[in-house]
């Protein structure tokens, strides 16, 4: 009796413009490039033309439709901004969407970064920027955190638990699972009350990657088809978790592949077999108890065929620009303005290490999705000039401002302040 748990990512990153070393000093908006064809604001509106509108209409009628229709999101804090600042109908239909009591909304890192690798507090922030984010849109306080690419290991875990959520999602590894099937709730090893829903990687990617491959054995895929194999898992599971970007609809998968006409038609033949159902991530750790313990002692994610950090962060060029953002921390959250903790907060998306990776082998394709460099190491060029501005105008705050008080860091951390003021793979 398999229950099929939809979970999308939704994000899109501010891309840095073309930014040289005579910037550096004089130009302090790294962002915005409205000349480019590359710019935020236009792919923002062709990703919203082509996947987020499109796709939330394509669920709304599902939902109006099947009473048993369940889906979640993890709707990143700069890809809600930019819904406000260049499309603003797109986060009206998501809204829609909630507002059915039938699309979850999880908790994520406001910025999609790396913030947990390298700085626990910095993760703790933005996390609370995220949640009162999607409380000051959505009126709701998510329950189950996701953090970014599904970037998972034991000591998240733990500090997810202890920061009040109940439960977490991850990929299901085959290296972790053993014997053992992604397609039961689990328990983190040490966790106490905390459950841990894991991808069901095969049957995401043969949607999310293989849908428009005609060179596949099971092409073309059928809503039909891919009902039967979801029957096939009955007596071995108690959940299918189709966990991927939601830009598949759409956008990788274009809209000529059939790939609506696949996703309006899937809830019908699901529903076919009595014991099907859909449930919401929190609907899935209510429903079931967790099957095992699971130990990920090392990080996992869903990105590139090896499921690990190595898509950010697998060569020196990347390692240095990370070391060199975070190591900026206790200065720019002492002296920096609003304007400065938000850019420095910006560079985090993790996004921007994808740009700088040198793994164009079988999953070159994927890393040149909306790709604004030519190479890793102009990405990485521009990364570090940006960065020196930053230290530029960090400089300059320390003149103005001879020693940090108690009092300046507590008002340039508050996360409300932070984020409330602005009006988004792993890329498929």
């Amino acid at each position: 009796m398999p229950s099929i748990c939809f979970y999308f990512q939704v994000h899109q990153p501010y891309r840095a413009k073309k930014y040289s070393v005579f910037n550096v000093g004089n130009d302090h908006d790294y962002f915005e490039s409205p000349e480019d064809r590359l710019s935020n604001e236009k792919i923002f509106h062709k990703v919203a033309e082509k996947s987020y509108l499109p796709t939330n209409k394509v669920i709304l009628g599902l939902l109006n439709k099947h009473p048993e229709m369940k889906v979640s999101y993890s709707l990143s804090g700069v890809f809600i901004e930019q819904a406000e600042k260049f499309n603003p109908e797109v986060l009206d239909s998501f809204k829609r969407l909630v507002d059915t009591g039938r699309a979850e909304l999880l908790e994520e890192t406001y910025h999609h970064s790396l913030s947990f690798l390298y700085s626990k507090d910095e993760f703790k922030r933005q996390v609370k920027l995220h949640r009162d984010k999607i409380k000051e849109h959505f009126g709701v306080e998510p329950k189950v955190f996701r953090n970014t690419e599904l970037i998972y290991n034991n000591d998240l875990a733990k500090e997810i638990e202890e920061m009040g959520y109940q439960g977490i999602i991850a990929e299901g590894a085959d290296h972790i699972l053993g014997w053992r099937s992604p397609n039961f709730v689990y328990k983190p090893k040490g966790a106490k009350n905390l459950k841990l829903l894991l991808k069901n990687y095969k049957l995401s990617d043969d949607i999310a990657f293989r849908f428009s491959n005609k060179g596949w054995s099971d092409h073309p895929l059928t809503a039909e088809k891919f009902s039967n194999w979801v029957n096939d898992h009955h007596g071995n599971g108690h959940l299918i978790n189709l966990f991927m970007d939601y830009e598949t609809f759409g956008e990788h998968q274009w809209e000529s592949t059939g790939i609506f006409d696949f996703l309006s038609h899937l809830p019908e033949y699901v529903l076919r077999h009595p014991d099907n159902s859909f449930v919401t991530p929190s609907e899935a750790i209510a429903q079931y108890q967790h099957f095992d313990e699971l130990d990920y002692p090392h990080f996992v994610s869903w990105a590139d065929t090896e499921r690990d950090l190595s898509a950010w962060l697998s060569n020196s060029i990347q390692k240095d620009a990370a070391q060199k953002l975070y190591s900026l921390e206790k200065d720019i959250m002492a002296y920096g303005d609003d304007r400065l903790i938000e850019d420095w907060r910006k560079m985090q998306t993790s996004d921007h290490f994808y740009y700088m990776c040198t793994k164009y082998f079988s999953d070159g394709d994927v890393h040149k999705y909306f790709n604004p460099y030519e190479t890793p190491y102009e990405a990485f060029i521009t990364y570090m000039n940006i960065l020196s501005d930053i230290r530029h105008r960090l400089d300059d705050c320390k003149k103005v401002n001879k020693a940090p008080t108690s009092k300046k860091v507590v008002k340039k951390t508050s996360p409300k302040k932070t984020g409330a003021k602005k009006s988004v793979s792993k890329k498929s």
